[in-house]
């Protein structure tokens, strides 16, 4: 290997305007390195002791995120790195948190980090240089680990949708095969009843009973309720010399019919007919909810789609407009519902009964319920309680955000509005940050703060109504 001479140096992007005598200084304290393609120039865990210097090549940095390789950076001889790679003076870089693997066949030259000291005696100015290099790195790393956080975030998001459009959806073609056989079924009895002695009279009574069932929703009955209610139909059926049917006797029960309820229709209509009568009336009652349940699904649909435009504040511009926080509030809890139900977590609601509309950049601030929200999810146990409270003034309006959880630990409470902080794997937050919630509530002219304990974090957000 040849050793590596002064003007090779002064190809190196941060060295090519420094004096000779520094660069032969640099190369009386290095010693030169070549790798090939594919080499390891270091692992994680491994000690970062070296500064180095790329005359040429290209070393590119993988980090391992939840089991899999993320390139994050790439190092050579250009001007983002200015050919400086490896640890840096005044960095906290201990160990190689991943791998920097050779991709083009690097030449250069590696100073121990003990020469630091001495080398910031000779020439501080290039020790700025090397500590703006570093912090663009930062930046850099920092920028990449964000929309790393982003991206799976909205991943994470989306399977969330979908799997809460998915259900309705799934509803939706389980009903439409149901009520397709429930109207083949219904020409059927149609076709016995008109062999009965049925007449118009009769459908006209059966009609207007089932009419005021349907406009008189029954209370919702306990299992022993059901169960008792359920045996009363069953023994009324048994008096009438009726074959009990299952089926019939919770329809009917679901509907609010009671013993009483049958005996007046039995008075009604034909004798030697109710039980074809039941069975048509039954079918009827299935129908009805069947489609009950069919609007609900598609609801839920239309209710997931609007949360999901309001959410993101599409067809709208980017101005700032008026907008009702707690229709806010409520569309970020709709999307996060399934994390809500995965835990099985309890919201509770305080809220101002006159608040006013706040002027907002919309979809900014819808980001801030969501990670905010998010972050209280992530924090308390199953069955855990979050609570919302909502309070204005002529000025302000209020917003509290509480969880039970464990609370943030005191000593990274100061550090929780930091660029890029966190206690969160990749993958399992929103990828916004307290930090950027924080400029966004700003750029509102508002204000956040955070108290915490054991059992109760609180977020308070003040925002201006004008």
């Amino acid at each position: 290997m040849q050793p590596v001479t002064i003007e090779e140096l002064k190809k190196v992007i941060s060295l090519s305007d420094l004096p000779d005598n520094f660069l032969q200084w640099i190369l009386d304290h290095s010693e030169t390195v070549e790798y090939e393609e594919g080499e390891l120039v270091g692992r994680p865990g491994d000690p970062a002791d070296w500064m180095y210097f790329i005359i040429e090549g290209r070393i590119d940095y993988y980090k391992s995120e939840n089991g899999k390789m993320i390139h994050y950076h790439f190092f050579a001889n250009d001007r983002d790195s200015g050919g400086i790679t490896g640890v840096l003076p005044y960095s906290r870089m201990k160990v190689y948190g991943g791998n920097s693997v050779v991709s083009t066949k690097i030449r250069g030259i590696r100073i121990h980090k003990d020469y630091f000291q001495e080398l910031e005696k000779i020439n501080p100015d290039f020790i700025q240089r090397l500590i703006g290099y570093m912090t663009e790195r930062a930046k850099s790393f920092a920028t990449t680990q964000l929309q790393l956080e982003k991206v799976s975030a909205l991943g994470q998001l989306s399977a969330g949708i979908a799997h809460e459009l998915n259900n309705p959806a799934s509803a939706i073609t389980r009903i439409a095969y149901e009520l397709s056989n429930r109207l083949f079924l219904n020409i059927e009895l149609t076709e016995q009843m008109l062999l009965q002695k049925i007449n118009a009279n009769h459908i006209q009574y059966l009609r207007k009973k089932i009419e005021t069932k349907d406009k008189r929703p029954p209370a919702k009955l306990s299992a022993l309720q059901r169960m008792n209610k359920e045996d009363d139909l069953l023994k009324w059926l048994d008096e009438k010399g009726i074959p009990a049917d299952q089926q019939v006797v919770e329809t009917f029960t679901e509907a609010g019919f009671s013993g009483d309820d049958l005996e007046i229709l039995a008075g009604n209509v034909p004798k030697d007919d109710l039980a074809q009568i039941l069975l048509w009336i039954e079918n009827l009652l299935s129908s009805q909810r069947i489609i009950k349940d069919l609007s609900d699904a598609s609801s839920r649909i239309s209710t997931l789609v609007g949360a999901i435009k309001s959410h993101v504040h599409m067809d709208r511009t980017n101005a700032k407009q008026h907008t009702d926080i707690h229709k806010d509030i409520d569309n970020t809890l709709t999307l996060l519902g399934y994390k809500l139900r995965d835990k099985n977590i309890t919201v509770q609601k305080s809220l101002c009964d006159d608040l006013a509309e706040v002027p907002a950049h919309v979809g900014e601030l819808n980001q801030v319920w969501t990670n905010i929200i998010d972050n209280a999810i992530y924090a308390v146990d199953k069955n855990g309680v979050i609570a919302i409270e909502t309070t204005c003034d002529a000025k302000n309006v209020y917003v509290k955000i509480i969880d039970n959880g464990p609370g943030i630990p005191a000593e990274i409470q100061s550090r929780i509005f930091d660029p890029f902080f966190t206690t969160k794997k990749v993958g399992e937050g929103t990828g916004i940050g307290l930090d950027l919630v924080k400029r966004i509530i700003s750029r509102h002219n508002g204000e956040i703060k955070v108290h915490s304990i054991p059992g109760r974090t609180e977020i308070l957000i003040c925002l201006p109504v004008s």
